[in-house]
């Protein structure tokens, strides 16, 4: 008997077919592609479907089972599991019910010991080639591994088991995708990413610490429901939330253009919202999506609650010229980018957000008024 798909479980739970196509929009903002604004829009159901990206995001979710994922942590504090916990677009509860089935987390498993790893280790033979592996955390080098183990064994001999039978690797946050602070000089552990020790599989890095929940769960639905990975940059970085700077979208950019800047943390300029760049933001040299899907359900990010842009994103980030290092002379940089920034990607995902919490709020009250 084959597995029950990711759609007959939706409609199984009382998803109907015009709910199931919205939800097939949303996935779509969330991995950054464009569709129209389904909640709104009033489009018949047969529209819905004739739209291309839509139908295909169905099709896929009509003919594939749960993927099966196996989450390892490693040199880490847990702060991407905790990040993702709160993740809004899609939620946890629904990534985890509908699209995903994660079978091995040691900080999310109610098991324990050697029934928690006896149970990796029958996913790893039954899914062998079709789960996911997520990576938190460095992998530590030094002394053969030994700042690192677990269950008697090295992290590096944990994660070369585990990658051996994954049809694909997400590292998720600084640490797993670059070394993270483990690597930070003079690093005693011999901190490593994950791309650095894997090479014969395919590795996606999403950076940051933590990394943004949205940008993680939308890497995860784009090869659940295309089969591959999307388009990386030259680290391996999906080209939708990495492609443009944190300058370039960010709502302080007019203060940059004009050159007014704060030049203390309680100066007038700082009061009034103004650039952060000489008190030492790397926004203009940190790739990520922070300034359009923000963090909290879109709520905020560091620069637009007074904080600079440490670069977390970034390879070698704690190393990288000290933080709140004043930057005397601003980036010769344009300001035409920010418009076309605002529209792109990023801007979609962030509308993808809003328009799933709000229609999760109206059937919120729509449940209650029952």
């Amino acid at each position: 008997m084959s597995e029950e798909t990711i759609y007959q479980r939706l409609e199984n739970n009382g998803v109907s077919r015009r709910d199931f196509l919205k939800l097939c929009g949303t996935l779509a903002g969330a991995m950054g592609l464009a569709v129209p604004p389904l909640e709104a829009s009033g489009l018949p159901d047969h529209l819905l479907t004739e739209n291309k990206t839509i139908h295909k995001i169905a099709r896929a979710l009509e003919t594939k089972a749960r993927v099966p994922v196996i989450w390892l942590e490693f040199q880490d504090c847990a702060g991407c599991s905790e990040a993702l916990t709160r993740s809004q677009s899609p939620t946890l509860i629904d990534l985890v019910l509908n699209t995903i089935s994660v079978e091995y987390h040691e900080t999310l498993t109610a098991a324990a010991g050697h029934q928690t790893e006896e149970n990796k280790q029958n996913i790893m033979q039954q899914y062998a080639g079709q789960y996911v592996l997520v990576v938190e955390g460095s992998i530590p080098m030094a002394l053969g591994g030994a700042y690192c183990t677990i269950g008697g064994r090295s992290a590096i001999e944990i994660l070369e088991e585990a990658a051996a039978g994954a049809a694909a690797i997400i590292s998720t946050g600084n640490c797993a995708a670059f070394g993270g602070l483990p690597k930070a000089d003079p690093n005693p552990t011999d901190a490593k990413g994950v791309w650095e020790l894997i090479t014969d599989k395919p590795v996606v890095n999403i950076p940051g610490c933590p990394a943004i929940p949205e940008v993680f769960t939308g890497t995860l639905a784009h090869f659940v429901i295309f089969g591959a990975l999307p388009e990386l940059d030259d680290l391996n970085r999906p080209v939708t939330f990495y492609g443009k700077t944190i300058h370039d979208r960010c709502l302080r950019r007019p203060f940059y253009e004009a050159g007014k800047f704060a030049n203390s943390f309680d100066d007038e300029g700082a009061k009034q919202g103004w650039c952060l760049y000489k008190l030492g933001c790397k926004g203009p040299t940190t790739y990520n999506a922070c300034a359009s899907i923000k963090w909290d359900a879109g709520l905020s990010f560091p620069v637009q609650s007074g904080h600079p842009c440490l670069g977390c994103s970034e390879p070698d980030f704690w190393d990288g010229g000290g933080f709140y290092q004043g930057q005397s002379a601003p980036l010769n940089r344009p300001a035409a980018t920010v418009v076309g920034a605002a529209v792109g990607a990023g801007a979609v995902v962030g509308a993808a957000m809003a328009a799933n919490n709000a229609a999760q709020k109206k059937r919120a009250v729509q449940a209650s008024e029952e």
